[in-house]
């Protein structure tokens, strides 16, 4: 009998951290390893902010605890970004500063649900979704969006997912692990949906919002009716290259942001102080290094969805942001090599891991079991060997 409680015995682990570490462990044994399985840059934070961090610290103001939320400065700084780009009526007030958008999301979930409270998951959908809303003793439902309507669930599918119980619904565009993007009139029709059930929120992951290639980033808050029943979550993780600098953020409803503000003061306080400097410049300072980052990974996905497209039996959209491809493999299943069978999505990644070095990520992991998640976020050199290794894998399956 474990002496561990029900709650952290019933909680999977997350496929994509499990994945880097076995990546790690190859690479530990001096196994040439290529791993596109983490959902992070290779690029480096841009000189500008690291500059700003260091003077924070050469100032020697910022090694106290600092206020939970966040600095106000930088909360106003947020405020100012979503007026601006994203054309949110939002204040500092409604911003609460968390140590990455994992522990924004964690804290709104923990806020929001009671045991039994459904929350709508669109799917694919990341991986950490369906945890986090059990850890909170929420019902994860989960509606899905086919390959062939480009991943994206639809109104109809929305409205049949709503039951009495249904607390909120919570998706990400641009979409990890699809590179699906949201359109201006999809969210719309999304938001006429919502309208109908009271005390229904809505909870926008828009982490990916400067990696986007559609022409145009849509919020759920900024939709007329909607800005008090929608909670955006962002950080700088992934459009400013700051992974490791582990800062995110909500603007909320004000009952909800304070309640967020609540919970995190008994369980992290606020987010590291220097990180937080250099989040403040990151938002006021130039973004063309951010530009240039996100016209990268639309050169690495054309050239990554041409070198999918020259291997028989993958299926693939076209992403519209981020940094995956997320391709159907499930032509693979059933076949074998040596002896050894391809029964599902999880048994391909392990293959690919041990026969051509290369990790990825199960769609398992993201509700979609038909599916590889591909990270483009390498090098050129990197991807090419990569799917050059991968080919040559699949092509011994028969």
């Amino acid at each position: 009998m474990s002496d561990l409680s029900l709650r952290i015995r019933g909680l999977a682990e997350s496929a994509t951290i499990a994945m880097a570490q076995k990546a790690r462990e190859f690479k530990a044994r001096g196994i040439d390893l290529i791993s596109l399985s983490l959902g992070e840059p290779d690029f480096k934070t841009p000189d500008y902010i690291r500059e700003a961090a260091i003077d924070a610290i050469n100032d020697g103001s910022y090694f106290s605890y600092p206020p939970v939320p966040g600095y106000q400065d930088l909360r106003e700084a947020i405020a100012e970004k979503l007026k601006r780009d994203n054309g949110i009526e939002t204040t500092a007030a409604n911003i609460v500063v968390s140590t990455g958008a994992k522990q924004s999301i964690a804290n709104v979930m923990l806020c929001l649900l009671d045991p039994g409270d459904e929350v709508v998951v669109f799917s694919p959908y990341w991986v950490s979704y369906a945890e986090i809303i059990k850890v909170a003793e929420g019902t994860p439902v989960f509606v899905h969006g086919g390959i062939e309507n480009d991943f994206k669930v639809t109104p109809g599918q929305l409205e049949e997912a709503i039951t009495p119980k249904t607390k909120a619904i919570i998706y990400s565009s641009p979409c990890n692990p699809t590179g699906t993007v949201f359109t201006q009139s999809e969210l719309e029709a999304f938001a006429e949906v919502v309208k109908r059930h009271e005390g229904v929120y809505v909870i926008a992951d828009e982490i990916y919002e400067l990696i986007n290639f559609s022409g145009g980033h849509a919020s759920m808050a900024a939709i007329p009716g909607m800005g008090d029943r929608t909670i955006t979550v962002n950080g700088f993780s992934k459009g400013y290259a700051m992974t490791g600098w582990r800062v995110g953020y909500i603007s909320a409803p004000l009952e909800i942001a304070k309640a967020c503000n609540k919970m995190q003061g008994q369980f992290t306080s606020a987010t590291n102080g220097i990180a937080q400097r250099a989040a403040l410049a990151a938002l006021r300072g130039d973004q063309e290094p951010t530009k240039k980052m996100a016209e990268a990974y639309l050169e690495r996905r054309d050239m990554v969805l041409k070198l999918l497209a020259d291997i028989p039996g993958i299926q693939a959209n076209t992403p519209q942001g981020a940094f995956y491809v997320f391709p159907n493999v499930s032509s693979y299943f059933g076949k074998s090599y040596e002896g050894r069978k391809i029964d599902n999505a999880t048994d391909l990644c392990m293959y690919l891991l041990e026969e051509a070095h290369v990790s990825l990520v199960t769609g398992e992991a993201f509700g979609a079991p038909d599916c590889l998640r591909i990270s483009y976020a390498a090098s050129v050199e990197e991807l090419k060997e990569a799917f050059r290794r991968i080919a040559e894998a699949l092509g011994k399956l028969n």
